[in-house]
């Protein structure tokens, strides 16, 4: 993408890979399919039209958004570890979760259902429960 002047940035795993007669280190992508491009929104057809690009992400009808600090925690993440596993995260009915932004921030709920882009959480605070649909960006497990 560099080629179109685009700021781009693909994270890449150092994975120790064998081979018959020896082991080697290899960079792979650690987001198979994705690269994060920063892009104003009328430079979008631009990067629709770079060659392999085959459509963006979309969040809630729109290109997702990754946050310019999101971007700089994986760049030091991919710098200080090797050979990292991607899992997707699993928000499942039952769980704990922390809620990460708005006015119940860093409050810990249970999970009573999970719908396609919301969850509905029971969150218990001041002798009452509240019950709250919530989008799943804004949740994180509790291990």
């Amino acid at each position: 993408m560099t080629d179109q002047k685009l700021d781009s940035y693909c994270p890449l795993n150092k994975v120790r890979r064998k081979w018959s007669d020896r082991h080697k280190v290899v960079e792979e992508p650690l987001f198979k399919s994705y690269v994060f491009v920063r892009s104003a929104e009328d430079e979008l057809t631009k990067v629709r039209m770079v060659n392999g690009v085959l459509n963006l992400v979309y969040w809630n009808g729109k290109p997702a958004v990754v946050r310019d600090q999101e971007i700089l925690d994986i760049m030091r993440f991919m710098n200080e570890f090797q050979d990292v596993q991607a899992i997707p995260m699993e928000i499942k009915p039952h769980s704990k979760v922390v809620i990460q932004r708005g006015v119940m921030m860093n409050k810990e709920a249970e999970v009573l259902r999970v719908k396609s882009k919301f969850v509905e959480v029971l969150i218990e605070s001041l002798g009452y429960k509240l019950v709250a649909s919530i989008d799943k960006s804004n949740l994180i497990p509790v291990e």
